[in-house]
């Protein structure tokens, strides 16, 4: 996608041919920085302190780096044993998106094909890149499918009246490596000249729709409003929403989806008022082995100082030269003494939702039409 007007991804080969390339999404929206990855451990910290997040984008930066592990392990004595360390070692940054996981296990499966370091690297470099096409592709044919439903609501609606979608959390392209899940239908709507705006909720503890889904639609020219988490039932009530599009970090064959903390509540509330319920998601973040989300689905919970403190740049007088460069300072928004609980995930179960949007096709959340589009998964 685009930034100022130049395409990027989320990660990419260095130049060097031995290192990889992120945007740090901290950092956004009051600075567009680059980092550079030269290590198992760079890429390791990138995931584990959110340098990057969502669960494609995840997936990639840890192909890409075993691909810096598989440049470490060239000397090694027992290359495959080591390799396999070092993926385990990314494995355990994150426990909630399974993209990490299968990455990782798709790259260690690879390499052990062949038997020669230099062979094995250069396996693990193809396999990265491979990672990163694939999401691109699969996240693109999301939005041509998402499109399809898009453009039957905006058929129902007055000439020049918008399509309202509201989002929940970063489901973009910097969620994955380019289109994003959530918003490549968006994307595909807007450049197909079809109205549509969409609702962002700001996504607390870390405010990823406030600064990072409201960002890139920016960029993009896709009209928007930021509002407060809690305010998606109310503009559902008063007829204000059409269509509820989110993402996913991991949904089982069931139907069953962990997404950001708070979207169970935004699939209930679409429930009760008749708005659809999307769920978009490359196949890569389906797990073909939990049944039960609510029971099987790790949970990730995170530092209480992500709930108790906020960041940004400061506004009114004297602050316009610290916001231009991009400075933001940290404030306690929490009484002192009082103890802070940070769930990063939620369970929707499939009974909530409406559909599920893949690379292959839209499809009811359940296990015999999820499997329908994917049969190669049907257990033997």
């Amino acid at each position: 996608m685009l930034v100022d007007g130049k395409p990027y991804r989320t990660v990419w080969m260095g130049d060097d041919g031995v290192s990889v390339e992120i945007i740090d999404q901290r950092k956004l929206p009051f600075a567009f920085e680059l980092v550079t990855l030269r290590s198992t451990e760079d890429a390791a910290r990138a995931i584990r302190e959110m340098y990057v997040r969502g669960a494609g984008c995840i997936g990639a930066v840890a192909a890409h780096g075993m691909f810096l592990a598989a440049l470490e392990c060239a000397d090694a004595g027992d290359f495959d044993e080591l390799f396999f360390r070092k993926g385990e070692e990314l494995k355990a940054t994150r426990p909630t998106a399974v993209n990490l996981a299968w990455a990782v296990d798709r790259q260690v499966k690879v390499v052990a094909g062949v038997s020669e370091s230099d062979e094995k690297v250069a396996l693990a470099k193809q396999t990265a890149l491979e990672v990163a096409d694939e999401d691109a592709a699969w996240c693109r044919a999301i939005g041509e499918h998402g499109l399809t439903l898009i453009k039957a609501i905006a058929e129902k609606k007055a000439p020049g009246e918008p399509v309202n979608i509201l989002t929940h959390c970063n489901a973009g392209w910097l969620a994955f490596v380019d289109f994003g899940s959530a918003t490549a239908p968006v994307y595909a709507a807007h450049d197909a000249g079809i109205p549509v705006h969409v609702w962002v909720d700001e996504t607390r503890p870390r405010n990823q729709g406030a600064r990072l889904t409201a960002w890139e639609l920016g960029q993009h020219g896709v009209p928007h409003t930021v509002i407060p988490d809690n305010v998606g039932g109310h503009l559902m009530q008063h007829g204000k929403v059409d269509l509820v599009i989110t993402g996913t970090d991991r949904t089982t064959f069931t139907g069953d989806v962990a997404n950001k903390i708070g979207t169970y509540l935004k699939a209930l509330a679409a429930h009760d008022n008749r708005v659809p319920f999307y769920v978009a998601l490359p196949s890569s973040t389906f797990d073909w082995e939990i049944r039960d989300g609510v029971a099987g689905i790790p949970i990730e919970e995170r530092s209480g100082e992500e709930v108790s403190c906020i960041s940004g740049v400061p506004t009114g007088t004297g602050a316009e030269n610290t916001a231009k460069d991009g400075c933001e300072i940290e404030v306690n928004l929490v009484a002192k003494g009082s103890p802070v609980a940070n769930y990063s995930f939620d369970v929707t179960p499939a009974r909530l939702v409406t559909g599920l949007i893949t690379e292959r096709g839209v499809c009811e959340a359940s296990e015999s039409s999820v499997l329908s589009l994917f049969p190669e998964k049907r257990l033997s």
